[in-house]
């Protein structure tokens, strides 16, 4: 059973905008999913077609082959959202939040209470468990809505912008908890978001959408495969020989577009020959980022 499945999944609002256009993408369960691209990409609007809150004007989704569309509760019960902007009870505290979101999921107020307090350890809230809400920061309104989407131990997590208005170290906390979810818990994570290079660090497996089209899906290797840059190796050296091609991109350092790393013995010899000191060398593959604007590019050219 795959834990997320788009078959030809089409979304067109009334005003004619085709937000999802024929997106196709299974997931396995616990994979750490990220889904990217920019703002207007199409990323919110498929995973509210995830969570039953649009119905689909073609094609079909499913979560653990449950029809959102037709049985949104059921997918509820399977599923926890974190959204960009966290929306709870200001006057209420931070457990009385997760007491009553865990009581909407069917959970006792004690079992609510003991959930919502590990939680708020593992999120680094503790301090904040009896404070009111509105007297929260962004940063903590944003820990505490990813707690609330947990509070019922969901086998999937939807995720849009999970790290927004978080401090760098919060940003990390949240970042080794998806991780751990994945792996520890082997909850399935959707992750939506236009940082790429945040992606990177933390997903599996990704889907590049631009316009409501997936451009493309897989791992990081097999995406890399869909570019012709191979490999870049980066080299400060006292002198390069004129019949290496590269650019210059400061005093002594260069970059050499190279297709394996079978090609680096050979530029080293050749810099050595030429009388030249070598200070550093390194091979650097295309990049998420690298890879999301070529086939950007190469879809604006066809």
């Amino acid at each position: 059973m795959n834990a997320v499945t788009l078959k030809g999944l089409s979304k067109t609002y009334a005003n004619g905008k085709k937000a999802v256009d024929s997106v196709n993408i299974s997931l396995a369960c616990g994979e750490v999913f990220g889904f990217l691209g920019p703002n207007g990409a199409g990323k919110t609007t498929t995973v509210k077609l995830l969570n039953g809150m649009l119905t689909p004007t073609g094609g079909s989704c499913a979560v653990f082959d449950v029809d959102p569309a037709k049985n949104p509760q059921k997918t509820h019960a399977l599923s926890g959202v974190v959204t960009e902007h966290a929306q709870m009870y200001d006057t209420m505290t931070g457990i009385e939040n997760l007491i009553f979101y865990g009581s909407l999921y069917g959970l006792t107020p004690s079992e609510s209470e003991q959930q919502g307090k590990t939680l708020l350890e593992e999120l680094e809230l503790s301090h904040a468990a009896n404070q009111k809400l509105a007297a929260y920061s962004t940063g903590m309104r944003q820990r505490l809505s990813l707690a609330r989407a947990l509070i019922h131990q969901p086998q999937i997590l939807f995720l849009d912008e999970p790290t927004s208005g978080l401090d760098p170290e919060s940003a990390q906390n949240v970042h080794h908890m998806i991780r751990r979810l994945a792996s520890e818990h082997g909850i399935t994570i959707f992750l939506c978001t236009h940082q790429l290079r945040y992606a990177q660090e933390i997903c599996t497996r990704y889907g590049l959408m631009e316009e409501g089209r997936l451009l493309a899906e897989g791992t990081l290797d097999s995406l890399r495969l869909l570019t012709d840059s191979g490999m870049t190796l980066k080299i400060k050296a006292s002198r390069i020989p004129e019949t290496l091609l590269c650019q210059k991109t400061a005093p002594d350092a260069y970059e050499v577009p190279i297709q394996s790393e079978e090609e680096i013995p050979g530029i080293v010899r050749s810099i050595v020959n030429a009388g030249g000191d070598i200070y550093h060398i390194s091979a650097t593959l295309p990049s998420l980022e690298d890879i999301y604007f070529h086939l950007t590019r190469k879809e604006k050219s066809a």
